[in-house]
């Protein structure tokens, strides 16, 4: 298992924590993904033999979110 963290703009509520979660729970590979709205910040688990850390920002952007530098 590897850890990622990425800085996730764009989330105003709860509502939009979920969401983010979902999306990155819902891909393959994640064993956990760790939501916080302050500071912006996911935290994912995931097994590098079925996802990449490019699929997972991915999955935020499809979400409707964005990934800062």
């Amino acid at each position: 298992m590897e850890t990622l963290s990425l800085n996730v703009t764009g989330m105003t509520c709860n509502g939009c924590v979920n969401s983010v979660k979902k999306a990155l729970e819902q891909t393959d590979g994640v064993s956990s993904a760790e939501v916080t709205l302050e500071p912006g910040r996911a935290t994912v688990s995931y097994d590098p033999a079925f996802t990449s850390p490019a699929a997972l920002r991915m999955a935020v952007e499809d979400a409707g979110f964005e990934i800062a530098a």
